[in-house]
């Protein structure tokens, strides 16, 4: 018995080591990682507190609730208790086993909410980022920047620099400024898909004929992945996403090589369509 419950308490210690250096890890999954990654955004910070709240809550459930089972075995063992109780009825319990689940909830219930609406409410924007969501790739739009947009697709293995970006690195990397608020509209083309990105706290459905939003602020310079999180088909499991943010210098510059890149291709596409067709 003693082995026994030696064993558990070191498989609990190894989670909880495991569970502490997961939370050190931060802008991409890695092997063996728990919990969340490090947050980047004001809405991240907000989720990772809310469930660093809940966890001691739910822990103290779980352990209340593992003591009372443990009580219930030892001290009404038929050993011990070899004529049990007929009660069927106890009013003081029925009560408490009522109105406590009842008041844990309004106790998660009150701060979700708050996080809930600081989440949805989109604060004056500085630029916005369209996202379309395609079977299975993703397009993106800068109308405040140019108006350019480009697509982005999944980096085939060989062309990987990076083993452990494996199914995460892309073509074309979404590039945003470091602490301006980025108004991001979300659709989609064909089926549902979901623009998620863990460290950021965004996760928003793509939806045909419907244009969703969501805002984040990225508060640390650094590169973020996330992937398709809605099983929009065959090939759900090759649409990452990758964003690299980056200073406001640094952006405006990336921005107006890309309009002029973008102009560039739209009138070689316009002389190509003005040139008549040789024989």
């Amino acid at each position: 018995m003693k082995r026994t419950i030696g064993r558990v308490f070191l498989g609990f210690a190894a989670l909880a080591g495991l569970a502490l250096a997961g939370a050190a890890w931060a802008d991409q999954p890695h092997d063996w990682q728990l919990l969340m990654q490090d947050p980047a955004t004001p809405i991240a910070e907000r989720v990772k507190s809310l469930h660093d709240e809940l966890l001691y809550i739910t822990s103290a459930i779980v352990i209340f609730v593992l003591a009372l089972l443990a009580y219930v075995c030892v001290r009404f063992r038929a050993k011990v208790n070899p004529i049990p109780s007929r009660t069927s009825h106890h009013t003081v319990i029925e009560i408490l086993w009522t109105v406590l689940p009842i008041v844990i909830l309004l106790v998660i219930a009150v701060p979700s909410f708050k996080l809930l609406y600081f989440e949805t409410t989109t604060p004056k924007a500085d630029l916005t980022l369209k996202v379309t969501g395609l079977q299975w790739y993703w397009h993106y739009d800068y109308p405040d920047n140019g108006n350019f947009g480009f697509d982005s697709q999944i980096l085939d293995d060989d062309k990987l620099k990076d083993p452990s970006k494996r199914l995460l690195e892309v073509d074309n990397e979404v590039v945003l400024p470091v602490g301006a608020n980025v108004r991001v509209q979300i659709a989609g083309q064909d089926v549902m898909h979901d623009w998620f990105v863990p460290s950021l706290a965004v996760g928003t459905y793509a939806v045909v004929g419907r244009l969703n939003e969501t805002w984040l602020r990225i508060e640390k310079e650094g590169t973020y992945y996330g992937e398709c999180n809605q099983i929009c088909g065959v090939n759900h499991s090759f649409m990452p996403i990758k964003i690299h943010a980056v200073p406001q210098a640094a952006f405006d510059k990336w921005a107006a090589d890309e309009k002029a890149h973008a102009e560039l291709s739209r009138a070689t596409k316009l002389a190509d369509a003005a040139t008549p067709a040789q024989n």
